[in-house]
């Protein structure tokens, strides 16, 4: 198999880890959230968030690890990284950002503090630490969307440069 063929790989790889890990961010955000705020029994709420998140948690931290290294293969095999320093690759920067933020929020903040910190909220107010997670995750999934979509583009070829 050629150097060709691994680059093709890997950009399968990092497609395939992005389709699973935004999906189910939107999943999360758009079907199981709103479900989940529906329910009147805030310990309820709680128990089946916890069950179905931590469920996503291990497949959000796969998928991230896995565009985390195919992305930088690709960048390794195309020598791109000067990219960064042209702004007309600003969606590789936001590409970038989105997946450094998740994964700084699945490898670090949520072991460390965040999910004992919502856990505390939902216990003393359900309905208000649902309403605050529902919008970062709305505000996440905007940011990812964007990412994916000018990813896309420019990826295959759009320039938005003068």
């Amino acid at each position: 198999m050629n150097d060709f063929n691994y680059f093709v790989i890997a950009r399968s790889i990092h497609v395939l880890a992005v389709v699973l890990w935004i999906g189910g961010v939107a999943f999360i955000t758009l079907v199981l959230l709103p479900a989940l705020i529906k329910l009147s029994d805030s310990q309820q709420r709680i128990d089946m968030f916890e069950q179905l998140e931590n469920k996503f948690a291990f497949i959000a931290r796969l998928s991230t690890l896995a565009a985390g290294i195919s992305g930088y293969y690709m960048l390794e095999f195309l020598d791109a990284w000067h990219r960064y320093l042209e702004p007309s690759f600003w969606w590789l920067h936001l590409m970038t950002f989105v997946w450094f933020v998740f994964t700084l929020v699945l490898f670090v903040f949520e072991p460390l503090f965040l999910h004992r910190w919502f856990l505390e909220q939902a216990r003393k107010d359900s309905d208000k630490a649902f309403s605050l997670i529902v919008k970062m995750h709305k505000f996440l999934l905007t940011l990812s969307l964007i990412a994916v979509l000018a990813a896309v583009a420019g990826a295959h070829g759009l320039v938005l440069s003068s």
